[in-house]
């Protein structure tokens, strides 16, 4: 707990520049361990239900935001213990669902090519592939990895 506070505080200077379309929806914090990722699948699926998103998009975005937030555990800074908290918003901007998820690693996301027998490394390509557009920015904190999925008509 005492390290979600850190990071939380750590963190709290870094704010999202949003276009004035953009009303954020929901915000949860996780602790980077395997077990977090069950609560946010369910977070980004129940917020993209509540606000009348159509057809698979819950789905879709619960499936998505499963991936970038299992590369922010994997990969999202374990050296820096008291700024490991890892925050993922839901918003929406005019007719699109935006799912950010942030870590305190200024590593670039890459996508990379995984053999057939592989069981990893296919997460980007999958976000790439099933959302509007993604992508990422770096702050002075970490990074956002973002997806964006056509939700409201």
């Amino acid at each position: 707990m005492e390290e979600a506070l850190k990071a939380n505080a750590i963190l709290a200077e870094y704010r999202y520049t949003m276009s004035p379309a953009h009303s954020l929806l929901g915000e949860k914090w996780i602790l980077p361990e395997p077990e977090s990722v069950a609560s946010v699948r369910r977070f980004v699926h129940d917020v993209a239900a509540d606000w009348k998103a159509t057809e698979d998009v819950p789905e879709i975005a619960e499936l998505l935001a499963s991936e970038l937030v299992t590369n922010a555990i994997a990969y999202g800074s374990a050296d820096i213990p008291a700024s490991r908290a890892i925050r993922i918003t839901v918003g929406k901007e005019e007719r699109f669902l935006t799912v950010d998820v942030y870590d305190s690693c200024t590593a670039i996301p890459r996508m990379r090519r995984a053999d057939h027998m592989e069981i990893s490394g296919r997460g980007l390509a999958i976000v790439k592939d099933l959302s509007s557009e993604w992508g990422w920015t770096l702050n002075p904190y970490g990074k956002s990895v973002w997806f964006q999925l056509l939700a409201w008509l």
